[in-house]
């Protein structure tokens, strides 16, 4: 079930916590460890689960960290060739979810995304709450049940996610 849940001020607490075990165990690979999803934006209601991006030198060779991250908890979610430029882990391996965490490249396409994406909300409460009223009227019509539930929210904010980079990009209004 998806449930948005109005923001918790625990959430950058609990990111640090785990950014703490991520750099314990990927040393100097984790180039970068950042907060990113709606749980890193101060007042935005979201989904329970703290978003983690992690910026590597680089993914190859392809699946060089699934070991690493089981040792943490986390189990790989394989997403075919998406893989390829942004693997995706979970925790606990059953649900609820508490945490994911999305690998990337240093300088990447992917980094740039998330960070401007996550950047643009933190500057624009009011179109935060936008996307706040947007994810809580997708979370009434898709249960999250099933992985094709999910992947169907997430989907239907790829228009809005769109304007707002479109908007960074530019550096203007979504």
């Amino acid at each position: 079930m998806i449930v948005i849940v109005e923001y918790n001020a625990d959430w950058p607490i609990l990111f640090e916590q785990e950014a703490c075990r991520l750099r314990s165990v990927l040393g100097s690979s984790a180039l970068q460890i950042e907060h990113v999803g709606s749980t890193s934006v101060p007042g935005l209601a979201a989904k329970p689960v703290i978003d983690i991006q992690v910026s590597v030198a680089s993914l190859v060779p392809y699946g060089r960290y699934v070991a690493t991250m089981a040792a943490l908890g986390y189990r790989h979610v394989a997403l075919d060739d998406f893989d390829l430029v942004y693997p995706f882990f979970h925790k606990p391996v059953e649900w609820p979810i508490t945490h994911h965490v999305h690998l990337c490249e240093s300088g990447g396409d992917q980094e740039w995304k998330h960070l401007a994406f996550r950047d643009y909300l933190r500057g624009h409460p009011q179109v935060a709450q936008e996307y706040a009223g947007l994810k809580r009227g997708l979370a009434r019509m898709h249960d999250g049940g099933t992985p094709q539930s999910m992947e169907a929210y997430s989907l239907a904010k790829s228009e809005f996610v769109a304007n707002v980079l479109r908007a960074a990009r530019a550096g203007g209004d979504a």
